[in-house]
């Protein structure tokens, strides 16, 4: 198993200011389009808006250019990527990301904090692929792509929040 922890920090922002970007579709979209994703549909169902609770849904397909070959052999030349999001208010939500048909998953808690100065949101994930022998190396190309993805997220936030 591999973890990884990311912090993205958002200068200036409100926690609600970060929420409600998180929560909006067009935002998620953009984030996929920032990466070059071949095919997405986003859903978002804001369950209570009084505390932020919400669930996230992004079906993604992306190419796998510039994949190992040990692990294009896995995955192919295209992978589908499931992330959800359940959001129990809007400081905390529980963050899986799957591979339909794959073996393995990453899961873990995306939590706001605000200070004096912004927001800062963490994401914590534990990446874990059930195949022997490459597993390993599989953790931690996965793990380089989510860190990957989530500074692309923070580079579009950055800036949906500035304009």
């Amino acid at each position: 198993m591999k973890k990884i922890t990311e912090e993205l920090r958002y200068d200036g922002a409100t926690i609600d200011q970060v929420h409600e970007m998180l929560a909006d579709p067009a935002f998620r979209e953009k984030v996929c389009d920032h990466q070059r994703v071949l095919r997405r549909t986003v859903t978002i169902d804001r369950t209570d808006a009084g505390t932020g609770a919400m669930e996230v849904r992004i079906d993604q397909v992306q190419e796998t250019k510039g994949v190992p070959g040990f692990a294009k052999k896995v995955v192919g030349d295209e992978t589908n990527i499931v992330q959800t999001e359940s959001w129990s208010s809007k400081e905390r939500g529980d963050v899986l990301v799957t591979i339909p048909g794959k073996p393995g998953e990453m899961k873990g808690t995306a939590t706001l904090a605000e200070d004096a100065g912004g927001t800062t949101e963490t994401v914590a994930l534990e990446v874990k692929v059930g195949i022997p022998i490459v597993g390993g190396k599989l953790e931690g190309l996965i793990a380089d792509m989510l860190s990957k993805a989530l500074r692309a997220e923070h580079q579009v936030g950055r800036r949906w929040l500035s304009s």
